[in-house]
């Protein structure tokens, strides 16, 4: 597996932190309009939906699809449902800048489970690249004051956010390593997608169904909610995750692992953008300090 970055993986990496930076800010727009766990199945409900033409055909009787179903029930619960879940809770015991900050170590855990896992070295250029990467998340984050880090304090949703971030790592490595039995289905991206929402279905419903029992779930039905989802279904469901996947298998997860850090900047970008934030120097400062850590990371 290389670890050369080229223009087409990187355009491919760059893609899935725009829009699920874009995600960040719609949600939080139509946040009084729906529950976080109501509005997660609702977007996969509807990427269901939309990739349903394209490959329907991995649902019928005999789809080396059901053959893996563990398989595919693992990713799913790493990525289409838990993830997106363990943010959502963490969210109700910490605070936004916590939750982004210890996001920002998904770069480490790349490398980590990498190398313990899957028996890939870590090179000290990789190792200076993501203190660089993480560093520009920091600056986005206290907003180019470094005293606001002395009033952090870490509480029981940060450990959810590191769960999630170690998760989606190990997903991405599996995306690397696929079994032989997943050929013809890799062989097809909109196969492979659909069959993790299936199985990402059921575990959503199942957060879903106990926001509804134990909290006060909300759900409001008209054409803002409705746009928000139609956008956060195409974009940061299929879009994003077909080229997080492909982006992944050209440039390998280590490297891809980098690219997670600029969703926190494209978040600040798109709220200057859409919720009237002017864009300040540190933003400008903090891509220097990304970028700089995916180019030195994806050197040979």
């Amino acid at each position: 597996m290389t670890q050369r970055l080229t223009p087409t993986a990187a355009a491919l990496l760059i893609l899935p932190p725009m829009l699920w930076a874009g995600n960040a800010v719609v949600g939080r727009v139509v946040s009084p309009l729906i529950s976080p766990m109501t509005l997660n199945l609702l977007r996969w409900a509807l990427a269901f939906l939309l990739l349903l033409p394209l490959a329907g055909s991995v649902l019928r009787p005999g789809s080396p699809l059901w053959a893996q179903w563990r398989r595919f029930t693992f990713l799913a619960l790493l990525s289409t449902s838990g993830y997106n879940a363990l943010l959502y809770l963490a969210l109700n015991t910490s605070t936004p800048i916590n939750v982004t900050l210890v996001g920002a170590s998904t770069p480490v855990w790349m490398l980590l489970i990498g190398r313990f896992f899957f028996r890939t070295p870590v090179s000290a250029r990789q190792l200076l690249g993501a203190v660089l990467s993480i560093g520009g998340v920091v600056l986005v984050l206290c907003r180019g004051q470094w005293e606001m880090l002395l009033g952090l304090h870490l509480v029981a949703g940060d450990l959810y956010v590191l769960l999630a971030s170690m998760g989606w790592a190990y997903y991405s490595w599996m995306l690397a390593h696929p079994t032989p039995e997943s050929a013809p289905l890799r062989a097809d991206w909109a196969a492979f997608l659909l069959g993790q929402i299936v199985f990402g279905l059921g575990w959503s419903l199942l957060f879903a169904g106990a926001e509804w029992s134990i909290t006060d779930a909300r759900l409001h039905w008209g054409w803002p909610l409705a746009s928000a989802l139609l956008f956060i279904a195409v974009g940061p469901a299929v879009l994003a995750y077909r080229a997080w996947g492909a982006g992944v298998a050209r440039a390998g997860p280590a490297v891809a692992g980098f690219f997670i850090n600029l969703t926190p900047l494209f978040t600040a970008l798109l709220s200057s953008a859409f919720l009237g934030e002017a864009p300040q120097l540190f933003h400008a400062l903090a891509f220097v300090l990304i970028v700089s850590g995916i180019v030195l990371s994806s050197r040979r």
